[in-house]
């Protein structure tokens, strides 16, 4: 259906709108907003209808919903004084009062639709989650190895990176003695998840490995042991471990597969891999290296939502890395971004993405409202979990930054990212004053990653602020290394701080360290 008023198109089957034919930038949400307050027209929207249509029931803060209001007002040219097209009712909630005029998408279709242009394609992987054995000896406790299974094939179909094969597939295999290639051959995959379970009075050992099948090699395998004191805890727990592990190693194995293709046989998905092994690295070479092959797989497929996704992560990361300039590359981001969503408004990385565009532009209740975003469509997506808390800690809750970040580290401690959530957890210690906690994380950081730029920041403020001189010294001394660029002017005009006193005890950090 579309909805045409003023000079406007609404299109909800393109999620798009249009004013007087060309198109005008909205965020996702900003845009189910809308669709839905003019379908729902006839009547006044209360903030709960919005919260449970929009955030999904979700805790939403005033200023988050007020932020989307205002955003929508703002793309058909209206604003809270006027309210010539969204009306707010006080105390009631919302109405939108334009006269409206609706089409149906049959009615505009072509008479004869010439062929869809060709989509490129690209050689993603498949997953096989085989029913996990159970190794007990009790019948009556097959249920929890395959609750774990099920639950470990719900959690990676979420990330939305690779095709997994349904349940009725791959559980045909249960209690038969097959080899792994063989399965691969008939399902179609070329990567095979297996464990095992086993029970004994409140104890539970689960194992768990993925097998390349091609190559017949073990890329990962942990062993879990735990207390059965709440049988679905533990289940959640193991899941949530399993999904977020095997993500990244996936890709791993993902990226040494293209780096053995001849230059010219790479599709996206090749450069894709190659491109997020440099980013994964996180420093300025390989910033660079990651944006040339993101928008090498982009001319390959304009519409590749993960590329566009990452692309725009790693300009938004080097902006904070002070590696880019903000004004430069956040209309190139936020176009990537929102292109992103567009293509699957259901795959978190393109609201991971978005996020972080907000977040460097200043709009921390916009970039908040993202990530949570991503995180309600998979629970398990640690850069996201890492990202929110860093948006967290700027934006003034430290507290819940910290806890944030430490959720980011123990969903996935092999992460390739897990230096940079050590930072931040850092970070949210430093915005609390617990100086000689900001310090330990901050080395824990240098110890994964010698070059991270962030971790140096907070080891030299929280030294300044201690009065360790020499500390602050030898941090100031890497931070430059690493930023060159680095000064008190660049820190109070490029980072997104909702609070002055936050920037303020910041910069405070960096004088007592040095810095000028």
């Amino acid at each position: 259906m579309r909805f045409l008023f003023e000079n406007n198109v609404l299109d909800g089957d393109l999620r798009e709108l249009t004013c007087g034919g060309a198109a005008v930038p909205l965020q996702p949400q900003v845009l189910d907003l809308l669709l839905y307050l003019v379908a729902q027209r006839a009547r006044v929207v209360s903030k709960d209808d919005l919260i449970s249509q929009i955030w999904s029931d979700r805790i939403v803060s005033d200023s988050a919903l007020n932020s989307r209001i205002n955003a929508a007002r703002k793309a058909l040219g209206d604003d809270g004084a006027t309210q010539r097209l969204i009306k707010t009712i006080p105390r009631k909630g919302f109405r939108f009062v334009g006269n409206v005029r609706e089409e149906s998408a049959k009615a505009l279709a072509p008479a004869e639709p010439g062929p869809a242009p060709a989509r490129a394609m690209t050689d993603r992987p498949a997953v096989a989650v085989l029913a996990f054995e159970n190794m007990s000896g009790d019948p009556a406790q097959e249920y929890f190895g395959d609750g774990i299974s099920e639950d470990i094939l719900t959690a990676l179909s979420k990330q939305r990176w690779f095709m997994v094969i349904a349940r009725n597939s791959s559980f045909t295999y249960k209690g038969r003695a097959v080899h792994i290639r063989q399965i691969a051959e008939e399902l179609g995959v070329r990567y095979i998840v297996e464990g095992s379970v086993r029970k004994a009075d409140n104890r539970v050992r689960i194992t768990a490995q993925l097998n390349d099948a091609t190559t017949g090699s073990h890329l990962w395998a942990e062993r879990y042991d735990r207390e059965l004191v709440d049988v679905f805890a533990v289940q959640d727990e193991i899941t949530n471990a399993i999904a977020a592990a095997i993500e990244p190693q996936i890709h791993a194995a993902e990226n040494f597969r293209g780096h053995r293709k001849p230059p010219a046989s790479l599709d996206a998905w090749d450069l894709l891999m190659r491109a997020l092994s440099h980013y994964w690295r996180v420093t300025r070479q390989d910033h660079e290296a990651a944006r040339a092959l993101l928008e090498r797989a982009i001319a390959i497929d304009p519409d590749y939502g993960q590329a566009l996704s990452v692309l725009a992560v790693n300009y938004m990361f080097g902006v904070h890395l002070g590696w880019a300039e903000l004004a430069v590359v956040a209309p190139v981001a936020e176009a990537a971004a929102l292109t992103a969503v567009r293509c699957d408004h259901e795959d978190a990385w393109a609201h991971a993405a978005l996020g972080c565009v907000c977040f460097s532009t200043r709009r921390l209740a916009d970039a908040l409202s993202e990530f949570e975003q991503a995180l309600a469509l998979n629970p398990n997506f640690s850069l996201a979990q890492g990202y929110y808390a860093l948006a967290l800690s700027y934006a003034g809750r430290s507290r819940d930054s910290f806890d944030a970040a430490q959720k980011a580290i123990r969903l996935s401690p092999r992460d390739p990212s897990l230096a940079i959530y050590y930072g931040i957890a850092g970070y949210g210690r430093f915005t609390e004053r617990h100086y000689d906690e900001a310090i330990a994380l901050a080395r824990e950081a240098i110890r994964h990653r010698g070059d991270l730029t962030g971790a140096y920041r907070v080891l030299a403020v929280s030294a300044g602020m201690t009065g360790d001189g020499a500390l602050a010294e030898t941090a100031l001394a890497e931070l430059r290394r690493t930023q060159p660029n680095i000064s008190l002017h660049w820190i109070a005009t490029q980072l997104p701080w909702v609070n002055e006193p936050d920037r303020e005890h910041y910069l405070e950090g960096f004088r007592r360290a040095g810095l000028d």
